[in-house]
């Protein structure tokens, strides 16, 4: 099973509002379990599923930020052989590929659903898990 996510994470995630993602939710575009003290909690692969969908807005191919640019997002894929992984994040409308060897893809655990930090410097782009 997947990780979960609550509502203000997911809210976090889709750079939407948490009653956005309860509508979301009560029209079934996103699918939710309960906790064992009731809360509801959206299935992280599924939330993975439905940002890959989504149309991403055309950016420009150049933005004036900093050589340490870090975006949280959710893994949406993850393809690994015998020695490299390429993980794919979505932060927000941005959608992140990074080589990285198989080694530290099976030690951060990445899979579909698991929210992560890519760390971009150049056209070297590390796989972080956000602390707390």
């Amino acid at each position: 099973m997947s990780e979960t996510v609550r509502i203000g994470k997911a809210a976090e995630l889709l750079r939407v509002s948490p009653d956005t993602v309860r509508r979301l939710i009560d029209t079934g575009h996103i699918k939710t379990g309960r906790s064992a003290g009731g809360q509801r909690q959206i299935d992280g692969a599924a939330l993975a599923r439905y940002m890959a969908e989504q149309p991403r807005p055309k950016t420009p191919a150049a933005v004036s930020e900093s050589a340490r640019n870090r975006f949280q997002g959710i893994v949406t894929r993850v393809v690994k052989d015998g020695v490299a992984a390429q993980v794919e994040i979505q932060a927000g409308p941005h959608r992140i590929v990074s080589l990285i060897t198989r080694e530290s893809a099976d030690e951060l655990g990445l899979k579909p659903g698991v929210i992560a930090v890519a760390s971009v410097k150049a056209t070297n782009v590390g796989i972080e898990l956000p602390r707390g």
